[in-house]
């Protein structure tokens, strides 16, 4: 097919689409309606869909295209290691040079209490995996009454059977079964919608207490873990305070309770360093990763953990007996190929610090839009960002879900050119490649304005706002 498909051909693939393709986290029966949006090439930090319409990508692919479209290194490591080996299973004590390199750089360039590596496919997976090592980690250590685990309210971690339980959005739960009884969550530390008196320090010590009141309410010898992204992305890009992560760690040690923290959105540069935690100096138990580790060029994550979990489980077996959990793609080595390239462009190829170089201009961009009638917040850390939009400012209330507010927004910015998420709760969020230059910041923000001008210029959003 060619780059931009002809009509018939875009309208015989929309027919093949909405009669057999099953779309993730979509309205069944609404895309049957709708049909998809054909995306035909990328380059760079752009889009080209099947009609040849142009988007500028400000979400980068699903917050994972760190290193932009058509990075030509990767595709020639990954062209390569397929002509040389194209699987190689871990089972059986078997293994290949990409997957050995790439678990020795990932502990060189994580927090030091992670030295072990399991590779998953996804950060589902990766979680999935996490709570199952856990669940083994306390058998093992004799200790099999830990198996509540305690997240945070609008946190994400999954959709897998266990993970999407961790995950405290309800569409991930309704239907499912969810969440477990073992399941639990804390408030979010959103500064925005703190209503208790204080700072900084005052949200961070509510988070604190919560924690430590849950595990008092639900037993300390019944807790096994707690899960936190650094910053919550698909909550709503919460951004804690400075400080929060570390003082959540430390509750945790006290608590004797394992500290999981999710680097899936967060990990590789999305906040400015390599990942989240070292900006706190934070070394968690286990760390789960995906999405940045091949920037979205083929499926990869990982669950790391300390050598304490790792021991635990190791030396707690029979003696001889397997570890019972893997899959047929851990540690494929074309997965892990790409992998290494994509951590050598951060580093070498200056991706990282031009991440860093022109977050200023992202910060820039969405503190300028504070002003703007609908928007009630601008938050960011690194290129990692959202608006709240707001019906007023002064309460902070936000638009009734009977205007559809997120459909339209999307909508509009597509006309305009430009790709983001628009949540279903009145919060857009950006996750802009790390190869992103000045100008195309600019060219972001005239088209992000230029969108919420458009919704702002229908009468019945413009009814809703308060005086």
């Amino acid at each position: 097919m060619n780059q931009i498909a002809d009509l018939p051909s875009l309208e015989a693939l929309g027919a093949i689409d909405r009669a057999h393709l099953i779309h993730p986290v979509s309205p069944w029966r609404v895309h049957e309606q709708r049909g998809p949006t054909v995306l035909a090439s990328a380059r760079g930090n752009w889009l080209t869909d099947a009609s040849g319409h142009e988007l500028l990508d400000a979400f980068a692919g699903l917050w994972c295209v760190n290193v932009g479209y058509g990075q030509e290194s990767v595709v020639q490591a990954a062209a390569e290691q397929m002509r040389r080996l194209p699987y190689a299973t871990g089972y059986f004590h078997f293994s290949s040079e990409p997957a050995i390199r790439l678990a020795e750089k990932l502990v060189q360039i994580t927090p030091a209490s992670l030295t072990r590596v399991y590779f998953t496919l996804g950060g589902s997976e990766a979680i999935d995996a996490a709570v199952r090592f856990i669940t083994q980690y306390y058998n093992a250590t004799g200790r099999p009454s830990k198996k509540h685990c305690i997240a945070l309210e609008r946190g994400y971690h999954g959709s897998s059977s266990t993970g999407a339980g961790l995950t405290a959005l309800p569409v991930f739960h309704r239907g499912f079964d969810l969440p477990l009884a073992t399941q639990h969550y804390i408030p979010s530390p959103n500064p925005y919608r703190h209503t208790g008196e204080g700072g900084d320090q005052a949200i961070i010590d509510a988070s604190v207490a919560a924690l430590r009141a849950k595990v008092a309410e639900l037993g300390a010898d019944n807790v096994a873990a707690f899960f936190c992204e650094p910053i919550q992305g698909s909550g709503g890009v919460i951004v804690p305070p400075v400080g929060w992560l570390k003082a959540m760690r430390e509750a945790t040690r006290e608590l004797d309770i394992l500290f999981v923290v999710d680097e899936v959105i967060t990990g590789f540069g999305r906040t400015g360093p390599m990942f989240a935690c070292l900006a706190e100096g934070v070394e968690p138990d286990l760390m789960t990763m995906a999405k940045g580790l091949t920037a979205g060029y083929v499926p990869m994550g990982a669950t790391m953990m300390s050598e304490k979990v790792y021991a635990g489980i190791a030396d707690g077996a029979p003696t001889g007996a397997v570890i019972g959990h893997g899959a047929t793609y851990s540690a494929h080595p074309v997965s892990a190929a790409v992998a290494l390239e994509v951590l050598r462009l951060y580093e070498e190829g200056g991706v990282l610090a031009n991440g860093q170089k022109v977050a200023t201009h992202f910060a820039g961009g969405l503190d300028a839009l504070r002003s703007h009638p609908l928007v009630g917040n601008a938050r960011y850390r690194g290129l990692l960002g959202a608006l709240e939009l707001v019906s007023d400012k002064d309460s902070k209330r936000g638009f009734d879900a009977s205007l559809g507010l997120p459909d339209r927004i999307a909508a509009a910015a597509y006309r305009n050119g430009l790709v983001f998420r628009a949540f279903g709760d009145n919060i857009l969020g950006f996750a802009p490649a790390l190869t992103f230059s000045e100008d195309e910041f600019a060219q972001m923000f005239v088209r992000l304005r230029q969108t919420l001008d458009d919704v702002l210029d229908a009468p019945d959003v413009r009814a809703a706002l308060v005086a």
